[in-house]
């Protein structure tokens, strides 16, 4: 069993979803399908709630557009009619909810991080509905159910034991539909059951968990580049994509200012001895990058790749 992972520039157009569309429909086997909120909408989200906050009415404009561009991606890929009018009395009840919650952070003046994590939750719960209307023989399995946080100091961390107990309980219990969609990022807090996340990039971290949960055969991340470069192509015009990397040169990579899978992507994955396969949503053809337990040989290149981080000092004392 597969669990693919769509980031939100995957998805972001009518044009880009359809390719989404193409790619997991030529899966001959169930996959789980994690999907994050259509590309920039968290950034949206964020900002509305943040005029909403400092009494801006320039967040309804915002709010207004987001609706707009969901329901703009609903008449272009959603063909039957039918399908439309299921997903809009699911959807339209959701876009109200969040219309009231921001006209509240603007009246009251206050946005606690409860309120907060509910508002960017919006962006997932949106794109896996649309997405599980317009890919044949999906359903749609709400994250909040089974990836639990528990409270560290200021931060939700996820309980990685108690989320596994919960994952196989949902996907095992009864045969899995040929696509089983999740949003990623969402999760919610084990004491309380309130709406939290995984911070930014946390739909890669919901596939992982989820891959080394079900003991998945591979976790696929498509997302809007080839794979790990050599170096930032931006800067090094010979750059080119590395075929494979072991577990422990991704995270470093990971770590020092590769963008291409957010760092604790790696750990529960690793720990299972899953690989992950790293591809471009607009290339599917290409092989992209293969990241798994090996071990550096004799003959290989002592530099696989050149990360860096920006505007960075390190001061040894």
């Amino acid at each position: 069993m597969k669990v693919m992972k769509f980031g939100g520039t995957s998805a972001g157009t009518p044009e880009s979803m359809l390719l989404v569309k193409n790619i997991i429909e030529a899966e001959k086997e169930p996959v789980i399908v994690v999907v994050s909120a259509l590309g920039g909408v968290t950034d949206r989200l964020l900002l509305a709630a943040d005029f909403a906050l400092n009494a801006n009415p320039g967040y309804q404009s915002i709010l207004e557009e987001i609706i707009f561009r969901h329901e703009e991606m609903i008449r272009e890929m959603v063909v039957s009619a039918v399908d439309q009018k299921e997903l809009r009395q699911k959807i339209d009840p959701m876009f109200e909810d969040l219309r009231n919650i921001l006209r509240g952070v603007y009246l009251i003046g206050d946005l606690s991080q409860k309120t907060s994590d509910k508002i960017v939750s919006y962006g997932e719960r949106f794109s896996s509905l649309i997405v599980s209307k317009i890919i044949d023989g999906a359903r749609v399995y709400d994250s909040t159910q089974f990836i639990k946080t528990t409270k560290q100091f200021s931060h939700h961390i996820p309980d990685i034991a108690y989320s596994n107990e919960l994952i196989k309980q949902a996907f095992l219990s009864d045969p899995l539909p040929k696509v089983a969609i999740v949003p990623g990022f969402i999760s919610s807090s084990k004491e309380a059951d309130d709406i939290t996340n995984l911070g930014r990039g946390g739909s890669d971290y919901t596939a992982a968990i989820i891959a080394a949960a079900l003991n998945a055969s591979v976790l696929e991340i498509w997302t809007d580049v080839d794979g790990f470069m050599t170096a930032d192509p931006k800067i090094i015009n010979s750059a080119y994509v590395i075929e494979e990397l072991s577990f422990t040169e991704a995270i470093e990579l990971s770590n020092f200012g590769a963008k291409v899978i957010y760092p604790p992507t790696i750990f529960p994955v690793y720990h299972k001895s899953i690989p992950i396969r790293v591809k471009n949503t607009f290339k599917p053809a290409s092989e992209g990058t293969l990241i798994r337990n090996i071990k550096p040989t004799p003959n290989g290149k002592i530099i696989k790749g050149i990360s860096s981080i920006n505007d960075t000092a390190l001061i040894t004392i």
